[in-house]
């Protein structure tokens, strides 16, 4: 074998060794601050580390979006995900009065909707740039704080005791849809060779994919064995999750939507010819690259809650 090939073979070895260094490097210091917000039980500290996660998602999104030459508003994205956000927290903590008007999601995307096109009123018309314009800024506000904070919503989604009564649900969903993550990473690194769907992400394997469902197995199953009494439950006395049949098909569903979440992003950079949203994270990227599976998994765990209550 030439030497030349040996020490191109070596050096791509090491770069994926480096990679996955810095990745598990940023993967254990997230859990740690996941860890110590989730130790605290404070309310406060929840929606603060979601609502700081999803602003700076933002930024990353709109400032994606100039880099690529897309025409957008990014101010007025950054200042509608930083208001909707303070005031959904302020409903969730009680501030204003006890849980989330069925209003506040609903105006908020008129505004959204309203905003972008009056906005756009100021700029003459050039083909489709103007619905460019205001449908990637309505996307970047429906996309991050608007689906994103459902992970906040999800504290506060059911009865119990303490400042944040669903504070396992939130762990457990944020588990299964990392693990998921982690397991396309893992195994589509070890042994990936079939392509899932290289037009959008040529890095995805069908033997990630599998990874990524015996993953979430894992997490969802394991956690729920564990913590599943610290889960609050309702009036009936069921389990909220349900039971173990509920929790594999809710794992199931859940990986299934983190893989989708994961090619989302995908289909942004892709289109916009970036690699990473930012550089906070070494091996991960920016905060979308860290909350994008999340966008995805955490409503439909809302939903779900809100349906079996």
């Amino acid at each position: 074998m030439p030497a030349v090939q040996i020490m191109g073979e070596n050096s791509k070895a090491n770069g994926k060794r480096a990679v996955f260094i810095r990745r598990t490097a940023s993967t254990l210091g997230l859990w740690a601050v996941v860890g110590l917000a989730f130790a605290s039980r404070w309310a406060w500290a929840y929606v603060g580390l979601v609502g700081f996660l999803a602003i700076l998602a933002s930024v990353e999104y709109f400032q994606m979006l100039k880099a690529g030459g897309m025409k957008c508003f990014p101010r007025f994205g950054w200042l509608l995900a930083v208001v909707y956000s303070v005031v959904l927290y302020l409903f969730l903590l009680g501030f204003w009065g006890g849980g989330v008007p069925e209003w506040l999601d609903g105006a908020a995307i008129f505004v959204a909707t309203a905003g972008a096109f009056t906005l756009q009123l100021r700029h003459p018309i050039r083909g489709t740039e103007p619905l460019q314009a205001v449908a990637s800024s309505l996307i970047g506000f429906v996309y991050l704080p608007f689906l994103f904070n459902f992970a906040a919503r999800i504290v506060f989604a059911v009865p119990g005791e303490g400042e944040v009564p669903g504070a396992a649900l939130l762990l457990w969903v944020i588990a299964v849809t990392k693990f998921t993550d982690m397991g396309a990473y893992i195994v589509g690194s070890a042994i990936g060779k079939h392509k899932m769907i290289p037009h959008v992400s040529p890095g995805k394997t069908w033997q990630g994919f599998g990874g990524a469902m015996f993953f979430a197995l894992l997490a969802g199953c394991g956690l729920y064995a564990i913590f599943h009494k610290d889960m609050p439950g309702f009036a009936t006395g069921l389990h909220v999750l349900g039971g173990w049949g509920a929790v594999v098909g809710l794992s199931l569903v859940l990986a299934l939507l983190a893989v989708v979440g994961d090619l989302a992003e995908s289909v942004v950079k892709r289109s916009l010819g970036i690699k990473d949203s930012g550089h906070m994270l070494p091996g991960i990227g920016g905060a979308l690259d860290l909350i994008d599976s999340l966008c995805f998994t955490t409503p439909v765990l809302y939903f779900y809650l809100k349906w079996v209550g």
